[in-house]
């Protein structure tokens, strides 16, 4: 692969990671789809890799070893989306990070309204599609391939320019 298109992915990576944290701003804020926290953890590689890819474009020596950095970045990305499907079907109990800790101790009526006004979304719960899947199913196979597509970028990358 030429250097051209290194940057070229590069730059393809970082309009999709761009695209999909303002996607799922959109689904949130004008859609009105609240995420549980999985689907707010899953944001974090995206972010990630935007910030990656800014100081790739910025100090253009670390190309190399940034598609291994954004490799390792979609690989965890690849994970928490595959332990947020497994939760969505079952397959998985819900952790501590799930937050459905509601005091089952509150007596008082306008407490327990509260608590219950103030309750986090069940990972579980698949709140927003497109075509009958869920958000963690697509983010699973997109981080599964760019993990793959920036780990063989790594290994194939060319030592002269």
């Amino acid at each position: 692969m030429r250097p051209l298109k290194y940057k070229t992915v590069i730059n393809l990576i970082l309009i999709f990671s761009v695209f999909s944290i303002l996607f799922a701003f959109y689904v949130e804020y004008i859609l009105g789809h609240k995420p549980c926290n999985l689907c707010l953890l899953q944001r974090l590689p995206y972010i990630a890799s935007i910030i990656l890819v800014v100081l790739v474009i910025i100090f253009k020596n670390l190309e190399k070893i940034s598609f291994f950095l954004l490799s390792l970045i979609f690989l965890a990305g690849s994970l928490l989306a595959i332990y947020h499907v497994g939760i969505e079907h079952g397959l998985i109990s819900e952790s501590f990070v799930c937050g459905n800790n509601i005091d089952t101790s509150i007596t008082d009526k306008s407490e327990i309204m509260k608590q219950l006004q103030n309750k986090e979304i069940s990972c579980k719960d698949v709140t927003f599609t497109i075509f009958g899947v869920s958000l963690a199913t697509i983010n699973t196979f997109i981080s599964v391939l760019l993990a793959t597509i920036t780990l063989l970028i790594f290994i194939k990358y060319e030592k002269k320019r």
